[in-house]
């Protein structure tokens, strides 16, 4: 009944952005200037369709019974939508391990986006604003090289960071993840100056008349004004350590500390046997509240960015 509902509901979509092309060509050869803007409509939204494929089959192989996840012929539409499956990939191998495996996952994941959102807007504010409201020798010179470090690959400096880490015995702990997010970041401390540079300089200036410090100004002026900017950076580094693979993968050790990405690799057989409904369910688990976040704080996120461009 339900994958019935989705064949039809797939049919009449494809049936409105075929309607929306022969209008739009109608249109046009009308000499219609809305004619081009409803053609663009329609290519915008055959496009998403190219897009959200891949999530659509996450989702489908997720409710699927194991047996249909690779069968051949390719099997679109599961023959019984298996709910349950979400659940069965939220409490898999706790029988094993004497833990819940995917809830401490995400437990980890969240400590860690935490100590890292909170470090990356702290510590790229307070340098963006100085880029942006001090003046000091050498200012623009710094800020140049501090760009400049934008185009090092991260292979580059993998070996010697973790040299370092390694050093301070900080290998096997979260400390080689989030530590660095307090000392900023080129994307985002450009991000901000840039937004930075858009409030007006009176407002300071009249500020500095009345007897304030910079770190008042900072923390009572530009901060407030700053919040879709702040927000925008926020969202990025949630979403950078969210998904993070990498360093997960290089600095933890013990399975009770890894992050969601990491530990999505337990879901996989080494001796073949893969429960890919289930790993399919987890990896929907893991990306929903990554595009939720994204809904919820859209208007802010594109409004951030587009003031942040107004001013070189």
């Amino acid at each position: 009944m339900f994958g019935t509902i989705l064949i039809i509901l797939f049919a009449i979509v494809q049936l409105l952005l075929l309607a929306g092309l022969v209008s739009g060509i109608v249109l046009v050869l009308l000499g219609q200037p809305s004619g081009k803007k409803v053609l663009i409509q329609v290519a915008l939204s055959a496009l998403s369709e190219v897009f959200l494929f891949p999530f659509a089959w996450l989702v489908l192989t997720a409710l699927k019974p194991l047996n249909e996840t690779m069968s051949i012929p390719i099997k679109w539409i599961p023959s019984k939508f298996l709910w349950g499956n979400f659940k069965d990939a939220a409490i898999y191998g706790h029988e094993s391990l004497g833990y819940y495996p995917f809830l401490v996952y995400a437990v980890n994941t969240l400590i860690l986006c935490g100590l890292i959102v909170a470090g990356t807007v702290a510590s790229n504010a307070i340098v963006a604003y100085s880029f942006a409201r001090l003046r000091w020798p050498g200012r623009d010179f710094a800020f140049g090289i501090t760009l400049a470090t934008m185009m090092i690959p991260f292979p580059v400096l993998m070996v010697p960071t973790f040299g370092i880490f390694r050093h301070l015995d900080w290998i096997g702990t979260y400390r080689p993840l989030w530590v660095p997010a307090w000392f900023g970041s080129a994307f985002s401390i450009f991000l901000l100056r840039q937004f930075f540079r858009t409030i007006p300089f009176e407002l300071t200036e009249a500020a500095k008349i009345d007897g304030a410090s910079e770190w008042r100004i900072f923390r009572t002026i530009v901060l407030p004004l700053s919040k879709a900017a702040l927000a925008v950076v926020a969202l990025f580094a949630f979403m950078g350590a969210w998904n993070d693979f990498l360093g997960p993968l290089i600095y933890l050790l013990d399975q009770k500390t890894f992050t969601l990405s990491l530990g999505l690799q337990f879901y996989q057989s080494q001796n073949g046997g893969t429960s890919w409904n289930l790993l399919m369910a987890a990896s929907a688990m893991v990306i929903a509240p990554v595009i939720l976040l994204f809904f919820f704080t859209q208007r802010l996120f594109i409004q951030g960015i587009a003031i942040t461009g107004l001013k070189g």
